[in-house]
């Protein structure tokens, strides 16, 4: 295991990634530093950290772009989410985002961008080519977790006070469903195979998995940690491999990674990692699994 230290406050998390053979990847990682107003741009496989980019006020959710050609960074304290060239790290424009935007989903074209407006309770629908808003969908209290299902058909909104989970309809931008979920419910995950939806409760210390098909909850998993006390145990993020054998949760302040066997739906074992784990990311091939630990700042 290689730990790469930074400075402080770390957030978000993505690979790039481009094929130097049939078999092998370059991979670099890129970390959100919200304190420091700067990305961190690490080689894993060298263990280095390259640089660090200066950028906006407070950035904190991040993406690339399907063709690997360019980041969106959302920097909260500048109400925007900010656009780079992914091979230069030069800022090229930035999309109008609602007020501080912290959290947000590419489509799979990457021709919409979804962001979450905590505070005014809000979906912000984001045209990635024109650069202007063509929807802002209300939702409940405190929205953060969005994801937007791999067949394009549906964009789930995570309301943190409200306990719900809201579907959706890509094409309408109009909410056709919602699904209470336990308390404060941070971060959702769609199937590869566009079947399941994985939802983590920060509150509640539990993962659900619902069925799209139905909008229901079909198994919720207790991440119970043997000797740690259930405030320790603050599910986050959640990410799943695309042939659905394993899903992982960062479970916080619990300072480890859940994985959970994808198939029968059982907690394998738990990873101790680095404290306050908050965000995960696969390498390309995902045969590694990357976190940013906010508290023990390193990944």
């Amino acid at each position: 295991m290689k730990i790469y230290k930074m400075k402080y406050g770390l957030f978000g998390i993505i690979l790039l990634n481009s094929v130097m053979s049939l078999t092998a990847y370059a991979e670099t990682v890129i970390v959100t530093l919200e304190k420091d107003n700067a990305l961190a741009v690490i080689d894993p496989i060298a263990g280095k950290l390259l640089k660090t980019v200066a950028i906006g006020q407070r950035p904190r959710g991040i993406a690339i772009s399907p063709d690997n050609k360019y980041l969106y960074v959302a920097t909260s304290d500048d109400d925007t989410v900010k656009i780079y060239n992914a091979d230069t790290y030069e800022e090229l424009g930035e999309l109008p985002s609602g007020d501080d935007p912290e959290t947000f989903a590419l489509n799979p074209a990457g021709d919409r961008i979804y962001i979450s407006n905590e505070d005014d309770h809000l979906v912000t629908v984001v045209d990635t080519v024109s650069k202007k808003v063509v929807a802002q969908i209300s939702v409940g209290i405190e929205p953060e977790g969005v994801a937007v299902s791999p067949n394009n058909k549906w964009v789930v909104s995570a309301s943190e006070t409200t306990n719900m989970i809201h579907w959706i309809d890509a094409k309408t931008n109009k909410i056709v469903e919602n699904t209470l979920v336990d308390a404060r419910p941070r971060a959702a995950s769609f199937t590869a195979d566009n079947t399941q939806l994985w939802v983590t409760s920060e509150m509640a210390g539990t993962l659900m998995i619902l069925d799209v098909a139905t909008k229901q909850i079909i198994k919720k998993i207790e991440l119970d940690i043997q000797g740690l006390s259930s405030d320790k145990i603050q599910p986050v993020s959640v990410v799943i491999d695309k042939e659905r054998r394993w899903g992982y949760v960062a479970i916080g302040t619990a300072n480890r990674v859940a994985v959970i066997n994808a198939q029968t739906l059982e907690v394998e074992k738990f990873l101790l990692v680095g404290q306050r784990v908050w965000n995960l990311a696969f390498s390309p091939d995902q045969t590694r699994l990357y976190t940013t630990n906010g508290r023990s700042n390193d990944v």
